[in-house]
């Protein structure tokens, strides 16, 4: 009992200096959350917001890509592939990387770097995509993009 009444009079304690900032501070809630709203949504539109990691994420999968179209046979094993993006996307701190459009550019800068061309890049191309249409167009994005 002791333990929740200490936990209690924290939180309170919390609760009431926030309040006080925002009292002090000439702005409410509302307002602040207007100012927070504008500015997450001026980073999501802004690539130039982008943080050099998730820049880095790209070059590692066109890397990967690259490597693993150079090194794999006729009859390439698509999910070791896939599992490899997984593990790429996990150390970039990429969440949902398979419908990052991120992912199917560095896909087709890797295919391009590796020199693929024709029927295997169309091949590729879907194989990689999973038949999805936009994630082939990101591919194809990624594969004439010239950086």
């Amino acid at each position: 009992m002791h333990l929740y009444s200490n936990n209690l009079k924290q939180t309170l304690l919390f609760l009431a200096l926030c309040n006080s900032a925002f009292v002090i501070g000439g702005c409410s809630l509302s307002d602040s959350s207007g100012s927070i709203s504008d500015s997450t949504s001026s980073i999501i539109s802004s690539p130039s917001s982008v943080s050099g990691k998730s820049k880095k994420y790209p070059n590692e999968v066109a890397d990967y890509t690259m490597a693993y179209v150079k090194s794999s046979q006729p009859d390439a094993d698509y999910n070791s592939f896939l599992k490899g993006l997984s593990d790429i996307a996990a150390k970039e701190g990429v969440t949902n990387w398979e419908q990052d459009t991120r992912t199917y550019i560095g896909i087709g800068k890797g295919l391009k770097k590796a020199n693929v061309e024709g029927t295997a890049y169309e091949t590729y191309k879907t194989n990689f995509a999973q038949g999805d249409s936009k994630k082939m167009e990101d591919i194809q994005d990624g594969y004439e993009s010239d950086k």
